[in-house]
């Protein structure tokens, strides 16, 4: 790759970001890795060395992570099924104690470790550290499914402020002693809020929100929060799509810039949205 540019392109393409890193360095941008998008281990690699060089460019970068295929895959193992409504996992007892095992230990501490292989400085939380993220039962029949109810957003601000990227898996709890599942995609949604991010970039398996869902040249670059309503109402935000949308509106409504669904398996799709002006995904801001 390196012998496909000159030296002097090279320097013409790192001028050219200049704009961009002056626009973002010494500002929170928060990142929701979904799981589906960590399934692929050289791109997983790639999105790992995007995040360090943003961060080794000044910016304040947040990871925030869910892992449902290694929860899946755990589970299986153990002999225990998978059950879901409306997209939410049922968590009794011993399923939070599985996802706990996995979403702070195995996933959480493989990208911390990552972080550091490619040269960054990173630390690792659950929710549960500092009460980060505390819950309530959302609903009973879902069992250990969380609603958010406060975000204690300090343990945050203090790695950022000693130079550490933070990241974090979507736990909760309670004053009870209660461990809960959270939704990666809410979860980041509060924590970009709490933080007065800049932007909250939310990795997917899919492009962005697509007029065609079967055409990915259909993408939707950009839609503001009145304009998702309408897309709803027309069904071309439909199925799956909608609570993520849903969470990148609740972003914005508390305070987020902006909001990016981007399709994290393309290489450097974190660079392509931050340090260019093509930009990548569906960009979701506020209607003013």
């Amino acid at each position: 790759m390196a012998g496909m540019f000159s030296n002097s392109e090279r320097a013409e393409i790192l001028t050219q970001a200049l704009p961009y890193i002056k626009r973002y360095t010494g500002k929170i941008v928060a990142v929701k890795y979904g799981g589906n998008a960590m399934i692929n281990e050289q791109l997983k690699q790639q999105v790992m060395e995007d995040i360090v060089l943003l961060w080794l460019i000044g910016v304040k970068i947040v990871l925030i992570h869910g892992g449902g295929p290694e929860i899946n895959e755990l589970m299986d193992k153990l002999g225990k099924k998978s059950e879901f409504v409306d997209g939410l996992r049922v968590t009794d007892k011993e399923t939070v104690d599985i996802v706990q095992m996995v979403l702070a230990g195995k996933v959480n501490k493989s990208l911390v470790n990552l972080l550091e292989m490619k040269g960054g400085k990173a630390i690792g939380l659950s929710g549960m550290d500092g009460r980060l993220i505390e819950a309530k039962i959302k609903d009973k029949k879902l069992g250990y499914v969380g609603e958010i109810t406060q975000i204690h957003i300090k343990p945050v601000h203090d790695l950022i402020e000693r130079g550490y990227i933070p990241v974090i898996s979507t736990l909760g709890c309670d004053r009870e002693g209660n461990t809960y599942n959270i939704n990666g995609d809410t979860a980041a949604a509060h924590i970009a809020a709490a933080l007065g991010a800049e932007r909250l970039i939310m990795m997917t398996d899919i492009a962005g929100v697509l007029k065609d869902k079967e055409d990915t040249s259909t993408i939707i670059p950009e839609i503001t929060v009145s304009e998702a309503a309408k897309l709803k109402t027309d069904g071309i935000i439909s199925g799956g799509m909608i609570p993520k949308i849903d969470c990148c509106i609740e972003a914005i409504n508390r305070g987020v810039k902006n909001v990016v669904i981007m399709d994290g398996r393309v290489p450097h799709s974190i660079l392509m949205e931050l340090l260019t002006d093509e930009g990548a995904g569906t960009w979701i801001r506020g209607d003013k």
